[in-house]
Formats: C-alpha cells, sequence, structure tokens
C-alpha cells in the first residue's frame, strides 16, 4: 500500500492527567503514516493525493483548541482527522511526550486506523 509520512512533526496542547501537567501547553512529538490511493503514485498530480502541509495545519490548528487527558485519546482525534478530513485510507499516529518521566528518553502512544 502506498503511505505519505510525516515524522518529527511538532505540535503544542494540553495534555495530561495531573493539575501540574495542564498548567501550560505540552510540545508533543508526532509521527504519522497516511495510506494514499495508489493514483498518487500514477498521476503525478497533488489532488490525487494528500497534502502533507495541509495535514499538519489541520493537526496544529485542531490541538490548539483542544485538550487531552491521555496521550491515547489525543491520537484517536488525530487519526480521525486525518481519515475523515483527508479522505486516508489508513493511518498510523505516534505520539510521543518527551521528558515527562526522568530517566527515559520517549514515553508515547501509537495507534493504526482503517477508514471505514
Amino acid at each position: 500500500m502506498d503511505k505519505i509520512f510525516l515524522h518529527g512533526m511538532k505540535a503544542d496542547t494540553l495534555i495530561g492527567v495531573y493539575a501540574w501537567e495542564r498548567e501550560q501547553k505540552q510540545t508533543l512529538l508526532f509521527d504519522l503514516d497516511i495510506g494514499v490511493p495508489k493514483q498518487s503514485a500514477i498521476s503525478d498530480n497533488i489532488a490525487d493525493t494528500i497534502h502533507y502541509a495541509d495535514v499538519c495545519q489541520a493537526i496544529r490548528h485542531s490541538l490548539d483548541s483542544q485538550n487531552f487527558m491521555l496521550l491515547e485519546a489525543l491520537a484517536e482525534h488525530v487519526a480521525e482527522l486525518v481519515l475523515q478530513d483527508f479522505g486516508a485510507l489508513w493511518v498510523r499516529v505516534r505520539v510521543v511526550k518527551p521528558g515527562i518521566l526522568q530517566g527515559v528518553r520517549e514515553t508515547g502512544v501509537e495507534i493504526e486506523r482503517t477508514a471505514e
């Protein structure tokens, strides 16, 4: 299956279970793999694929006005946005909350969803 990807995308949002986590927005790191139709590679036309910049902008805009307790809920929100707003065939969303645990480089969640 064909895919586009965005790895290392940064976005800010309110996230966390504890009050101290929710005092200010945190920067999260995202890796997204997005299934696109085979037509994207054949036609060489931007209209037949999903535009990377539009996905970044939509996610950042959405997270700017949202808040979440769990990374799982945030990842689900992002997956649904990509599937519904961009017509992706499938999506894998990996979200990392860097530096949240001492002595741990990355803490996060990864989900995969398919269009219905």
